[in-house]
């Protein structure tokens, strides 16, 4: 028969002096090791092997968030710049009225530009008429009052006045204590009927030769005067609205 017929159990013959190849490896059977390796022993695949010293040196230590670092201190405020000062007012008026009143001239300042004379309750009347009728300040744009409880004079008397044929204005000041009268600008400036009615109102300040002194902003049984400094005026608007109108107020 043919060679190439052959069987594939049919092997042929080596060539002198080769050696025959080693079994192929049966799956079913490992190979034997050699005799001087040596296998590690088996370990149940129950039981957990602990690791070494050497091991839990070895082992990576788990890596931690860093601990932020604190925030900087903000850099302190800038000090505040000096604001402006009433510096002195030196003028021919502020000449002519200290040679006339002296010491009834409390103080001539000028604060940006705004002209104020503070002087005596006891000339006021004088200096008001001296404004109109001398000086040309026409119109009195305001009149007003601040409370300062721990003063002795505890009230200050504001006139805003202003002059048209000049374009000037001009703050007249008397300080006067509490439960003092002082006379009314009525007669100089018509407008002042209801400026002196408000500073009565929410002060309390009594205005002599007034034609008709009487509250201009709140109900005339209003008690007190809402804004001085220490009025009430939550608890007196509780019991106004409950008085007259029976009912809780909203406040």
């Amino acid at each position: 028969m043919p060679e190439e017929s052959k069987g594939p159990g049919s092997v042929s013959p080596l060539p002198e002096g080769a050696k025959a190849p080693a079994e192929a490896a049966s799956p079913d059977k490992a190979p034997a090791p050699a005799a001087d390796v040596k296998l590690p022993s088996a370990v149940s695949p129950l039981t957990e092997s602990k690791p070494t010293e050497a091991a839990k040196s070895a082992a990576p230590v788990p890596a931690f968030a860093a601990k932020p670092a604190a925030a900087p201190k903000p850099p302190a405020a800038p000090a505040k710049p000096a604001g402006p000062v009433p510096e002195p007012w030196e003028s021919e008026l502020v000449t002519a009225l200290k040679q006339q009143y002296g010491s009834g001239i409390l103080e001539a300042s000028r604060y940006l530009g705004q002209r104020c004379l503070i002087v005596d309750s006891s000339i006021l009347p004088e200096i008001l008429r001296r404004m109109r009728a001398e000086e040309g300040f026409d119109y009195c744009v305001d009149i007003t009052a601040v409370h300062y409880p721990k003063r002795e004079q505890q009230f200050d008397i504001v006139y805003v006045l202003y002059s048209f044929p000049n374009n000037e204005r001009i703050r007249v000041k008397t300080r006067v204590k509490d439960g003092d009268h002082i006379p009314s600008a009525f007669p100089i400036w018509p407008t002042a009927n209801w400026l002196e009615r408000e500073v009565f109102d929410m002060f309390g300040i009594v205005f002599d030769g007034h034609p008709g002194l009487k509250r201009i902003l709140l109900p005339e049984d209003w008690r007190g005067h809402p804004l001085r400094k220490d009025y009430d005026i939550l608890q007196q608007d509780k019991e106004w609205v409950q008085i007259n109108l029976g009912i809780e107020s909203g406040q």
